[in-house]
Formats: structure tokens, sequence, C-alpha cells
């Protein structure tokens, strides 16, 4: 009679080596921004200075979409405060982000995106959109820009 074995018929998972080097950049990154932030709540120029830098480090096409949405923004809602958010332009009131940019280029995506966060006035029924794809910057897609930034912080 033979003794049943206790041999497994998977193989073990490899066991974590902890964060990768992109993780890792990623938290450090962060931490540096929550520090930024700090400093940007207390001083718009600062704000605008880290944001700018943001925008200077993407590549085409996308840091001209951000420069003229930092235009736009600045010009329909000047009483919004420009600041980095997770890496990305971002713009806030009391503290809260309102919108912000995403570049198409930051996580390998076919389209930059525009967003906005809970502090935007677009409450519309019962649903509504919070996030815009762009490819381009139209004058048309500009002026739709401009009209949900304004109601944002209506």
């Amino acid at each position: 009679m033979s003794t049943p074995t206790n041999k497994s018929t998977t193989k073990q998972d490899k066991k974590s080596q902890g964060f990768t080097e992109a993780e890792r950049a990623a938290m450090k990154a962060r931490a540096q921004e929550l520090k930024a932030e700090a400093r940007a709540s207390k001083n718009r120029a600062e704000g605008e200075r880290d944001l700018l830098a943001a925008v200077a480090a993407m590549k085409e096409p996308d840091r001209a979409m951000a420069k003229r949405l930092h235009a736009i923004v600045e010009a329909t809602a000047p009483a919004l405060w420009p600041k980095t958010w997770y890496g990305m332009p971002a713009y806030a009131r009391d503290g809260k982000v309102v919108c912000f940019f995403k570049s198409a280029g930051k996580f390998n995506s076919r389209y930059a995106t525009l967003g906005f966060e809970e502090a935007a006035n677009l409450d519309e029924g019962a649903m509504w959109p919070t996030s815009f794809a762009l490819k381009e910057l139209t004058a048309a897609d500009e002026k739709k820009i401009a009209a949900l930034v304004k109601k944002a912080v209506s």
C-alpha cells in the first residue's frame, strides 16, 4: 500500500521583493509634491511655478494643450490657484482641486484628459460628465472648456 505524499502540484509564487523602482520613484515624487502643495497653498506664485515646471516637462502635443488650458483657466477663473496634483497641472479653490489636466504621455494613453473633481459645480441632474478626452484643442473646444471652468467655479 502506498502512502500519499504532500507534494504541491502548483508552483509557489515568488515572494515580493517590495516596491519596484517605478513605485519607489512615484512615492518619492508624491512626498515631494505634498511638501510643494503645502507651500503652494500658502503662496500662489509657488504653485504656478510648480505647475509651469510640470507643463514644461511634458512632450508635445501635451505641452501645448496644457499651456493653452492654463491660459483658459487663468482668464476664466482667476480665483483658482494653480498647483500640481499627482504631478499633473491642477487648479484649486480653498485647497480643493476643482480641475486638472492629465497628459497622454504620463500614462501612455491615446488622449489627454481634462478632469473635474467634486469641488467643481458641474452637477446636472443625477448624472454628469467629470472628465473629457482631448486629442487637440480647437477654438470651439476652447470655448466649451472656458464655459465648463466658469460653471465649475460658479
